[in-house]
C-alpha cells in the first residue's frame, strides 16, 4: 500500500472510520455465521453457497483492509487555516473549459467525500491536483488521456 499522506476533513475520516465499524462489527460475523451454516451443506467441492460466502469474506477483507489503510494514513485539514484567495482542500471552484466553453464547479474533498455526481472531486485526483493552488483569472491545464483540459478559473468559494 502507498506511503503517502491522504487528507481529510474531520466529515469524510468518520464517514470512513463508521463504515470500518460496519463492516468489522455487523458485515463480518454475518459472514462468518453464513459460511459456518453453508459448511453443513454437504460436499463443499461442490456447496455453491459455502463458495459464495467465503469469496464474499474475502471481498469484505479487502475493503476493511483499504479502509484501514486510508484512516492509517489520513491527515485532518483544519480548512480554517487555509488561503481564502486560491483553490484549496475544501474548497469549491467555478471553472470554465476553454475549449467546450463549458462552466462546471467543483468542490475538492478527501477521501471519504467524493461524489462526482455532485461534483465532489478527490483533491488528489489529477483535476484536484490540477487546479490546487491556482487564484480566480488563472488557467488550469490538467493532463487527460484524451489530452489535456484548460480551465479557467472563475470563483472559488467556501461552505
Amino acid at each position: 500500500m502507498s506511503m503517502d499522506r491522504i487528507p481529510m476533513s474531520r466529515e469524510g475520516y468518520d464517514k470512513l472510520k463508521g463504515e470500518l465499524d460496519q463492516l468489522e462489527h455487523v458485515e463480518m460475523p454475518r459472514i462468518a455465521k453464513e459460511i459456518g451454516h453453508t459448511r453443513g451443506f454437504g460436499d463443499l467441492s461442490e456447496n455453491a453457497e459455502f463458495h459464495a460466502a467465503v469469496e464474499a469474506q474475502g471481498m469484505l477483507n479487502a475493503r476493511i483492509r483499504n479502509l484501514r489503510d486510508k484512516l492509517n494514513r489520513a491527515y485532518l485539514i483544519d480548512t480554517s487555516t487555509l488561503p481564502s484567495d486560491q483553490v484549496v482542500f475544501g474548497a469549491r471552484v467555478r471553472v470554465k473549459d476553454l475549449d467546450l466553453d463549458e462552466e462546471e464547479v467543483f468542490h475538492l474533498v478527501g477521501a471519504g467525500e467524493e461524489d462526482y455526481d455532485q461534483g465532489k472531486i478527490l483533491v488528489t485526483s489529477p483535476l484536484g491536483k490540477g487546479l490546487i493552488g491556482k487564484r480566480v483569472g488563472e488557467i488550469a491545464e490538467v493532463a487527460v488521456p484524451m489530452g489535456s483540459l484548460r480551465l479557467a478559473i472563475i470563483e472559488i468559494s467556501f461552505g
